[in-house]
């Protein structure tokens, strides 16, 4: 029960978070409570994909076997299954009428994933594990769905610009996710210097995004300004 809470901890304490960033108007708890659900349930399709993509790759043990699993086995069936299940959930809502509205419940559908996931693995790793993971792999996911969600809600704000965001809102998180795990599963020493600034770019990027989605108002002129601002 302590590794399960442990385990847990850094989900709620990065859920808070986003709900009380959401500075105009609340999200309803029950959608919230939806989008945790959906992103634990993603956990079932995103394990059969995972388990065709590999039985179809026949592996060499070169580095492009770490490419494939990193890009294609989790990056891609991951990140593609918590797309949908927030397209799902929000795009014809009535409740995503703001574009911070995109951050919150992508980083839900997110963190109801990493919930399930990092069970998994404290479980069977346990302590040491766990506090690896508090600030590395968690936060990671929500950063994907903090990114995911920034695109989502410029896509729904303003329709000229939905078709070339609507793609960003999978294929940052898709690629960002696939480099990630890339330094990881390569097994090569040196990439775990790339591996600890990469994770201090992606915090940076994710407050960044919010900051401009949170500041901006309903005005596309306002939201142009704050996003030239802290590039």
């Amino acid at each position: 029960m302590n590794l399960i809470l442990l385990a847990l901890a850094p989900v709620f304490i990065i859920a808070i978070y986003i709900y009380f960033r959401d500075k105009y108007e609340k999200e309803p708890i029950k959608m919230l409570i939806k989008a945790l659900i959906i992103g634990a349930l993603a956990v079932i399709p995103i394990l059969f994909t995972e388990g065709f993509l590999q039985s179809i790759y026949i592996q060499r043990g070169t580095i492009l076997d770490a490419a494939y699993r990193a890009f294609v086995v989790a990056g891609a069936s991951e990140e593609f299954f918590k797309f949908a299940g927030v397209y799902l959930l929000i795009w014809n809502s009535k409740y995503f009428n703001e574009k911070f509205d995109g951050i919150v419940y992508a980083v839900f559908v997110s963190l109801g994933f990493a919930a399930v996931e990092n069970i998994m693995y404290v479980i069977q790793g346990g302590q040491q594990v766990a506090y690896v993971r508090f600030i590395t792999a968690v936060p990671a996911h929500a950063i994907f769905g903090v990114l995911m969600g920034y695109y989502l809600g410029i896509a729904h704000m303003y329709k000229e610009l939905r078709p070339r965001f609507l793609k960003y809102a999978f294929i940052v998180p898709f690629l960002l996710h696939g480099f990630y795990d890339f330094i990881l599963m390569s097994g090569l020493p040196y990439l775990w210097i790339v591996f600890i600034g990469f994770v201090v770019c992606l915090y940076v990027l994710a407050f960044k995004r919010m900051k401009v989605i949170s500041d901006s108002s309903v005005f596309r002129e306002d939201w142009e300004e704050k996003r030239k601002a802290v590039k």
